[in-house]
């Protein structure tokens, strides 16, 4: 009788098993409706490269791949709890066995499989957002400092590369890093004092920003034009919350005519105003932190 028993439970178990699989793999098929519905799950829905319509997948497939297994579980605890609890009159235990072979395979694998399913995507998508090219479109090495920005373009990746055009921020003057859709764009990091860390909310994606002589390198193409807030994510002092920039994308046509603009010696407002954009941040305004303009290295927009 108690192996009886045990093989039903035991095919019950497999029944519950492959159920909660197939439920898996239909929310992870649906995942991009789902993180619609439920505002991405904390993720901003719209990123505006490739890399960050990757990474908001495989956010939306972990998120969704965990709640099926956290219902299939609670389900598992809440029908014990109201099986077998305890009834007026004597208590309702379960037959007690020592041994469950399909069971225990199956609370065995089934979790190395999701945690190898998971390991595979999030090492795809890890690897397309370090990879770099060996002649990116427009390569800008970026600057941090206590407790601002400075955005060098350059021309080329290369160590010896020359600096063509640059824009500062400074206590009253948000820098508005102005760069081209449909273009890949290197970004060299590196900064005068302290760990900084350069963030874009619709980037999906962030990178910390080191002192000396280690560069953080990372290739984005931005596939939407507008205007994006960026931060420092790290903390990095008194004036950290207030360490702002702007993202400006526009189409690679204006971005050469905004270039060609600060080559000949206009600061990036004007450069902005000559192809037909805001000349000042729009997503982000100098806060006022009643600092000496000695104190963040420079004063006006580059």
């Amino acid at each position: 009788m108690v192996a009886r028993g045990s093989g039903a439970r035991a095919s019950t178990g497999a029944r519950l098993g492959l159920a909660s699989g197939a439920a898996v793999l239909l929310a992870a098929l649906s995942g991009c409706d789902v993180g619609e519905a439920f505002d991405g799950f904390g993720w901003p829905q719209e990123g505006i490269t490739a890399d960050a319509h990757r990474m908001y997948d495989l956010w939306i497939g972990s998120v969704v791949a965990a709640l099926a297994v956290g219902v299939f579980v609670w389900g598992l605890i809440f029908w014990c709890v109201i099986r077998y609890r305890k009834r007026a009159g004597g208590e309702q235990i379960p037959i007690q066995t020592r041994y469950n072979v399909p069971m225990e395979t199956l609370y065995t694998i089934a979790p190395f499989l999701i945690i190898a399913v998971l390991f595979y995507y999030t090492a795809i998508v890890q690897a397309d957002v370090d990879r770099l090219s060996k002649n990116p479109d427009v390569v800008v090495e970026v600057v941090a400092y206590k407790w601002n920005w400075q955005f060098n373009y350059l021309d080329g990746p290369q160590e010896d590369a020359e600096t063509v055009a640059s824009t500062l921020g400074s206590s009253d003057y948000v820098p508005v890093l102005v760069v081209p859709t449909g273009r890949s764009i290197r970004f060299e990091e590196t900064s005068r004092d302290v760990v900084h860390s350069f963030w874009v909310p619709e980037l999906l994606f962030k990178r910390d920003v080191f002192p000396g002589t280690l560069r953080n390198e990372f290739e984005v193409t931005v596939d939407r034009e507008g205007a994006y807030v960026g931060r420092c994510a790290e903390l990095c002092g008194t004036y950290h919350s207030m360490m702002n920039f702007e993202l400006r994308a526009v189409s690679p046509e204006a971005f050469d005519r905004f270039l060609a603009a600060k080559q000949d010696g206009m600061s990036t407002p004007d450069a902005l105003e000559s192809i037909g954009e805001e000349p000042l941040a729009t997503t982000t305004v100098p806060f006022d932190t009643k600092r000496e303009q000695s104190d963040v290295g420079g004063s006006g927009a580059d």
